[in-house]
């Protein structure tokens, strides 16, 4: 039996970091899977013949000049399963994607599709056969022999630097040092071993190294095969990538728009390490690594670095980040109070701090949170301090919430010192009578509002009684301070206020909460009202659609139960999706919690302000926070997750026992509405060292994009438990598309050295009304029934015969958008392509197709029109006919949506604003048809979910417009750039620069 070649088994861990490994690999031949169209497999012996013209397989039945496929006429390689055989049902669920590759060749468009044992020996294969298809007409010389490479020069040129004697050799410590300089992160004995190892196979023992040998371990050591195949398959240029194709990989894999040649050039004088690359504007293995691991190429969005959001809006309409005990550094029962907590929490964007003020010892208020506290913080030193740090690392409004524990004359002084030293920032001015709604934090920058109780107007003294709130009183109880009892019958306790105190309190005057219909009727848009996590708790599950509407116009404040005596923290997410602005977080206390709510406020430039998404902000608009599926008009959208490998992750901490070895899995988690909550985990990649491999493809839905977070968690698997390595937090809306590195922090949330994940994203809408599904047989997808979004009767018939007259727009709308969706899946798959690809993609791959035959059909697209046809001349094979036909489809299901839209969305808009006519007239109409208690209640939700879904609709129309120019000018983009474009003088403008139709005024 013939030797199997795999990764996992070749001598010394030998890694794929070059062509010539590939080629080689090839050359030795390998086992791998034979698939037939009748889904039946066959394991096969594939050998790359010695002249490198031809791939080769036995046993065979057929002779051994037919058991063979000539590299010259291969057309394309796919990785996955990209082929009709390879998606069909009998096979998708037998083996992972990633160990599946196909060989299209021939005139007629054959494929031969293969499976592999590993993601890596479908690596080497492809990337190899790329390479011969690309450059074995010119070169079937071996690769790497002849002319040194530019990396082996530009490493060669490091070495003479280091060689200081120019012996030609340098001392073993001085070479470790030196591949541990270029490469930050890498451990000092995994470089010792590498070279240990060399020095024995190559029978050179001794305490130091020649050029040749320092140049090996350099390529074995920094080489990632990952990245190395990812610019293999881009390079048109052998072992790098030119300016053109640099641009094409920023331009169609990373998502970038408006890339130059001159930015492309910038990056490579940027990255590219050897002096020669950068004069020639080659990028390198080594500087693409460098490039990718760079915040240049982050995950993170960098427009979302700085404020980017509109500031304009009521404060209501924010989430805010705030803070329950800031100034504790331990837990709520052992934690010595520390100014240092709000240094912290403002360094981090906090924008909301709580000060319970006690009696000082000495005659003057203190802050302390903690019963059994060793010391506390005097108040007039806490304001000194707030009034240092409040905007230094943002310029928005702070809240600082005053919770009054001390008597009259010290809560006298507490006002003097909040007045003498915030001076300015305090903002005194009264609520505008007029108004509905709070300022806006831009109108807000730079000022300090105080929440607190206020003396009623009817009081003339200095002091009087308010009612109190039950945050601080389980403290009170623990310090034995409880002298102030609650009244009979149950009702609210009664405390003292001073005036002094009482005029500070402008736009947060805390209220009791009653219920849901008197604040309706009778709170003034500047009372706010706080909630303990289970009062907030039981109205987000019982009445969730009330909290939303309560929180449109009212802030509400969130704070933890008093039974979390640990200072754990409650999930923010359970109270932002019903709109709550400020949930309260124990920032002293690492975790999930605080990092979803470290990594949701880093979306808006840190500053400690989110807008709500818009469904939640709208006056009339139907949101229920604990949906299961899709939201009426909101675009549920599809994440495409790979996680390709891991670099540098540390050991978990404590877990010395365990030796070195670390097998890690990484976990994907979603947070946001209870539709989107999922977690899908990697395989355990095992002994597998500091840069686990892991290759394996996610996917979620998202239902509500705009408060949805992904948190990537590393974790060791181990049987007695797994233990955290790290993580990483971000907003979903932050997520940029391509291959990107997540640079991953420690359980407290600061930063791992040089540990990172390397990641693919890509984001699709959600293709067809049904839930997300495998996209598989054209058959099944034919016969999947569309579902139409409707509208709901109200009861009151002059308001259901506005709406019934968007039946049939609702409908139009629909089809509009999924005919164009279908068309493009459908074009996609047949290139060979996922749903999750861009439409310059697709007209690159068929343009390589024919560019890589000697015999080439024509086929050219016709650049002269608005709708470019792609015509052929002559005979063309099968498989390019049904690409034709697929994009005649997508071209005039396209041309269909954007010729008919306006209309279609001029009827949705004149439907909803009719509707929005009643809406005033509202509740005098129910009074007349006589509707009341549950009716009353079914009719007011009906006329929100109408509203919503035709505002909704119309916007997905909008959108889906503004795709198919997208689409087209794409196509006349990537028609000009590839060769197959005629008659093209410029290109039609993009349709970013174009308003096809006018935004939905809130």
């Amino acid at each position: 039996k013939k030797k199997t070649v795999s990764f996992s088994s070749m001598p010394n861990d030998r890694k794929i970091n070059s062509t010539a490994a590939c080629i080689s690999l090839m050359l030795e031949g390998c086992e791998l899977k034979k698939v037939r169209s009748n889904s039946r497999m066959y394991s096969r012996f594939f050998v790359l013949d010695a002249d490198m013209r031809s791939v080769r397989w036995e046993p065979s039945k057929k002779d051994s000049e037919k058991a063979k496929i000539e590299i010259k006429s291969v057309k394309e390689v796919r990785v996955g399963k990209k082929t009709p055989v390879l998606r069909s049902n009998g096979l998708s669920d037998q083996f992972p994607d990633e160990c599946a590759f196909s060989i299209i060749y021939g005139d007629n468009y054959e494929s031969l599709d293969l499976v592999a044992s590993s993601a890596d020996v479908v690596s080497a294969w492809v990337m190899g056969l790329r390479y011969l298809v690309s450059y074995g007409k010119h070169s079937p010389e071996a690769p790497g022999t002849g002319h040194p490479s530019l990396r082996t020069s530009w490493i060669s040129s490091v070495f003479d630097l280091a060689d200081l004697e120019k012996s030609g050799r340098i001392p073993v410590s001085r070479a470790v040092q030196l591949i541990k300089a270029l490469n930050p992160g890498m451990k000092t004995s995994t470089i010792e071993l590498k070279f240990k190892e060399l020095q024995k196979a190559t029978e050179r023992p001794g305490t130091e190294v020649a050029c040749d040998l320092f140049v090996e371990a350099y390529c074995e050591l920094c080489t990632r095969p990952e990245i190395f195949f990812l610019l293999v398959q881009f390079s048109s240029n052998k072992e790098y990538l030119g300016v053109k194709d640099l641009l094409m990989f920023l331009e169609v894999e990373q998502g970038m728009e408006g890339v130059t040649e001159e930015k492309c050039l910038e990056i490579v004088s940027k990255y590219e390490p050897s002096k020669e690359g950068r004069e020639k504007g080659y990028l390198a293995i080594d500087g693409f690594t460098r490039y990718l691991l760079s915040a240049d190429c982050s995950i993170f969005d960098p427009q979302h670095r700085k404020v980017c959001q509109d500031m304009a809006q009521p404060l209501s309409h924010y989430y805010i980040s705030s803070a329950h005990s800031a100034c504790l550094l331990e837990d709520n029962f052992w934690g010595r109070s520390d100014i240092s907590g709000y240094i912290s929490a403002l360094g981090l964007g906090c924008r909301s701090l709580e000060l319970v003020l006690w009696d000082g010892p000495e005659g003057e208020p203190v802050v302390y949170t903690s019963p059994s506290a060793a010391s506390c913080v005097p108040f007039r030193a806490v304001v000194g301090l707030i009034d240092q740090h409040a905007f230094t690392a943002s310029a928005y409004p702070l809240i600082l919430c005053l919770v009054v524990r001390c008597s009259a004359p010290q809560q006298r002084l507490a006002a003097q010192c909040l007045r003498k030293t915030l001076g300015e920032k305090l903002y005194l001015e009264p609520p505008n009578p007029v108004a509905s709604y709070l300022p806006s934090p831009e109108e807000l920058k730079g000022r300090i509002l105080i929440k607190g109780k206020k003396l009623p107007p009817t009081c003339e003294d200095s002091e009087g009684e308010v009612s109190d709130e039950e945050e601080g009183w389980e403290l009170a109880r623990r310090l034995g301070q409880e002298d102030r009892e609650a009244p009979e019958g149950g009702g609210l306790r009664r405390v003292r206020l001073s005036r002094e105190l009482s005029e500070l309190v402008s736009l947060c005057q805390a209220v009791p909460f009653q219920d849901f219909e008197s604040s309706r009727r009778g709170q003034r848009y500047w009372e706010m009202c706080s909630f303990s996590e289970v009062e907030a708790g039981r109205f987000a599950n019982e009445c969730p659609a009330e909290l939303v509407s309560y929180n449109k116009r009212f802030l509400s404040r969130i704070y933890p139960s008093p039974m979390r005596i640990d200072a754990s923290n409650m999930n923010p997410q359970d109270f932002w999706k019903c709109g709550c602005q400020m949930v309260a977080m124990n920032y002293q206390t690492p975790g999930l919690m605080m990092d979803l709510n470290a990594g949701w406020f880093r979306q808006n430039g840190a500053c400690g302000y989110v807008l709500r998404p818009a469904i939640m902000r709208e006056e009339v608009s139907y949101f229920s926070a604990n949906a299961k599926d899709s939201l009426p008009g909101v675009p549920a959208q599809l994440l495409h997750l790979k996680v390709i490998s891991g670099q540098n992750l540390p050991k978990p901490k404590g877990s010395g026992a365990k030796g070195e070895v670390v097998e890690p899995y990484v976990c994907a988690e979603i947070h946001g509405i209870p539709a989107d909550c999922a977690e899908h985990r990697t395989k355990t990649a095992l002994q597998s060292g500091d840069n686990p491999i892991f290759d394996e493809s996610l996917e979620f839905q998202i239902n509500l994009p705009e408060l949805a977070v992904l948190r990537f968690v590393v974790l060791d698997d181990d049987y007695i438990g797994d233990e955290f390595i790290a993580q990483y937090t971000i907003p979903f809306e932050c997520l940029q598309p391509g291959y990107r590195h997540v640079p991953l922090q420690s359980l407290a949330g600061e930063p791992l050295p040089h540990a990172t994940l390397f990641v693919h994203v890509a984001i699709t809408d959600r293709r067809g009304g049904g839930k997300g599904h495998r996209r598989g047989l054209a058959g099944r997808r034919g016969r999947r029934v569309r579902e139409y979004t409707s509208t709901k009767a109200t009861g009151i018939k002059a308001i259901d015969e506005v709406f019934r007259t968007a039946t049939q727009p609702l409908r139009e709308a629909t089809d509009l958008r999924e005919n164009v969706q279908n068309a493009l899946v459908s074009f996609k798959e047949l290139c060979g392509l996922t749903p999750a690809a861009n439409m310059k993609q697709c007209i690159l791959t068929v343009s390589t197709w024919l560019l890589h035959s000697d015999s080439a059909p024509s086929v050219t697209l016709n650049l002269a029109e608005q709708y470019p046809p792609m015509e052929a001349q002559g005979p063309i094979p099968d498989l390019l006919r049904k690409v034709l036909t697929a994009y005649e489809t997508m071209i005039q299901t396209s041309r269909t949506l954007i010729e008919s839209a306006d209309t279609v969305y001029g009827k949705l808009i004149q439907a909803q604003q009719a509707g929005m006519d009643f809406h005033k007239e509202l509740h005098r109409i129910e009074t007349k048809e006589g509707l009341r208690g549950r009716k009353l209640q079914k009719a007011l939700e009906s006329f929100a979910w109408n509203i919503t879904v035709l505002k909704g609709q119309a916007d997905l129309l909008k959108h889906a417009k503004a795709e198919a120019l997208d689409n087209l000018w794409q196509i006349h983009n990537a028609g000009q750039s590839c060769g197959i474009g005629r008659n093209g003088s410029a290109s039609p403008e993009p349709s970013r620069l174009r308003a096809p139709l006018e935004p939905i005024p809130e």
